[in-house]
């Protein structure tokens, strides 16, 4: 960019128009048409309809997933090493969504083959489904950094993306369901295959809408680029990044326990497997509304470290109170998951414009700008929660003595309860003690804001 100048619509400073908020909002939405499959239906598909014991499927989930976050990394720095007319991270939004499409339907078809091959086939359909979830969604949330130099910005943009992200979690919650029993028929493999051909559609289209939608405009001057290794060692030096990664690690636990069996939980200890899917929607229509609050929320508390901790603690209680709710109580249960949604919702946004915090934080100290790695590094942080959590819940499932559809013994429906409740609280007081010792505050987030947007004016001279 030396020999470059930025025209005014691509200041970095600049407030963020409307289509583009919506841009980016619809990038999350597609991610989450898939992740929100995953989260809430892929175990029970996997167990109860593909035919995979609970164990194996956890190993699968372990193996694939530690895959997955080891990726990532990987995928941010070749994203920063791409230079296109395009940008370094849009253009693999666009190169990626046809094997984004494919690999969605291929993943939840089911094939008549023996437990081995059923085996196989979803070792290497899930493993390259998420590769290509990697190649498309760390770009993605990459653009997150280079979009704008504006703290306040970024927590905006992360509210709208994180509104995207429930609005999808919403969508393929209240439509799946409706898709696998029209489309199948009673035959609920070929109503999943179907369903997902629809949705894989739907994905394909939001994530064009985000590349036509978003531009770059933070760009880093730097003599040379970095080597991936010496990257990595930055990484290592950035203090509030070190601590991000750990506040994501354990949230994503604790909710993955909770997601991973909340159908399992409904269908055989409350009896009502259609009362598990109707907590999801409501769950993620109140989630779209708390997430919108996440700005006003840190303006408020006065610094998103505080909001963090603060959430977090309240999200513990929570839980502990589902714990005592009787499962013939709905409305207890409903108006429990509406508050855990008020609570839960804002901290993925809050998290997100830390990881771009930190990421200015190790542009100004060290002179380098990561974006790719450090969103990348964000991201696999998530994986590795998602990994390990539903890793752990599946096998204390399995050795609770679970057999699917089936009548469970009392050690599975107690371990069930516990992973909806009290299991998850314990991650929740963890992560709001590692997140005191996160030290970007309000002020320091101004005094890196400056200096980004005086290296910005510097390029321009």
């Amino acid at each position: 960019m030396s020999n470059s100048t930025l025209s005014p619509q691509h200041d970095p400073a600049m407030k963020i128009g409307w289509t583009e908020k919506l841009g980016y909002a619809a990038g999350d939405m597609a991610s989450c048409l898939y992740f929100g499959i995953f989260m809430n239906f892929l175990a029970i598909f996997y167990t109860d309809v593909f035919g995979i014991a609970p164990a194996a499927l956890g190993t699968m989930l372990l193996f694939v997933r530690t895959w997955d976050w080891i990726n990532d990394p990987i995928m941010g720095a070749i994203a920063d090493r791409t230079e296109t007319k395009m940008g370094k991270f849009r253009p693999w939004l666009l190169w990626m969504i046809v094997p984004y499409m494919i690999f969605g339907v291929l993943t939840f078809t089911t094939i008549d083959w023996s437990p081995t091959m059923k085996l196989v086939y979803a070792y290497f359909t899930y493993t390259t489904l998420m590769m290509i979830y990697t190649a498309i969604n760390v770009p993605y949330g990459a653009l997150l950094g280079v979009m704008t130099a504006k703290s306040e910005e970024r927590t905006v943009l992360a509210a709208y993306r994180f509104v995207g992200a429930n609005a999808g979690i919403f969508v393929v919650t209240l439509m799946l369901p409706y898709l696998v029993k029209t489309i199948g028929r009673g035959n609920v493999q070929i109503g999943y295959a179907g369903a997902m051909v629809i949705v894989a559609l739907l994905a394909g289209a939001l994530f064009f809408f985000t590349f036509k939608a978003c531009k770059e405009r933070v760009r880093q001057v730097q003599k040379k680029q970095e080597s991936f290794r010496e990257e990595l060692k930055q990484l290592a030096r950035n203090g509030p990044w070190l601590v991000v990664i750990g506040i994501s690690i354990l949230t994503v636990m604790g909710q993955a326990f909770r997601a991973t069996t909340t159908l399992h939980y409904f269908k055989y200890n409350v009896g009502n497997e259609a009362w598990g899917t109707s907590l999801l929607l409501y769950n993620s229509v109140m989630a779209v509304i708390a997430v919108l609050l996440s700005k006003s929320l840190c303006t408020m508390i006065g610094c998103k470290r505080r909001a963090y901790v603060i959430l977090n603690l309240l999200f513990a209680g929570l839980l502990v109170w589902f714990y005592f709710i009787p499962v013939s109580s709905f409305p207890l249960m409903l108006v429990n998951q509406l508050l855990i949604a008020m609570v839960a919702a804002p901290m993925m946004p809050i998290f997100w414009s830390m990881i771009a915090d930190t990421a200015d934080y190790g542009a100004v100290k060290f002179g380098h700008r990561s974006t790719g790695v450090i969103f990348s590094a964000g991201t696999a942080s998530q994986k590795i929660g998602w990994t390990v959590g539903p890793a752990i819940a599946l096998m204390f499932l399995g050795g609770a003595g679970y057999v699917a559809n089936a009548e469970q013994t009392s050690a599975t429906l107690s371990i069930l309860r516990l992973e909806m409740s009290l299991i998850p609280a314990v991650f929740a007081v963890l992560t709001a003690i590692v997140t005191c010792f996160y030290k970007i505050d309000r002020r320091m987030e101004l005094e890196l804001e400056a200096a980004i947007s005086g290296q910005a004016a510097a390029s321009q001279a």
